[in-house]
């Protein structure tokens, strides 16, 4: 998994998003190989998922997110499949239609593992 310091980190900007998509280049770019769980760009998913530890954040991801689709037009299908290749809920939809605002935070409670799970468990 990525450093878990990054993923207790407040997002302050997009830039700590861009850096995690980056490790998805490949499949963004060229839509291959698909990425799985475990793999760096799967692993840069679920950073994604933990810096939305708080509503603030969770809009954050969000809306670099929705800046990433809008910036990459073409590659925005490649771009809004990752959470579920990966088996990861962000909590909202990768989609340009998407209000940023609506979306919180899962509960901050759970250890990493348990709210992986529980975000498994809500995608069923």
């Amino acid at each position: 998994m990525f450093l878990w310091a990054t993923s207790r980190a407040a997002a302050s900007d997009c830039s700590t998003v861009m850096g995690l998509i980056s490790a998805c280049t490949a499949f963004i770019t060229y839509g291959s190989p698909d990425p799985y769980p475990g793999s760096p760009c799967c692993d840069a998913m679920m950073s994604l998922n933990l810096l939305g530890d708080s509503t603030e954040n969770r809009r954050l991801v969000c809306r670099c997110l929705l800046s990433l689709i809008n910036t990459y037009n073409p590659n925005a299908t490649a771009i809004a499949t990752l959470p579920g290749l990966c088996g990861v809920s962000l909590g909202f939809t990768i989609d340009p239609n998407t209000d940023c605002n609506l979306y919180q935070s899962f509960s901050s409670s759970f250890s990493s593992e348990n709210n992986y799970c529980t975000h498994i468990m809500l995608n069923k």
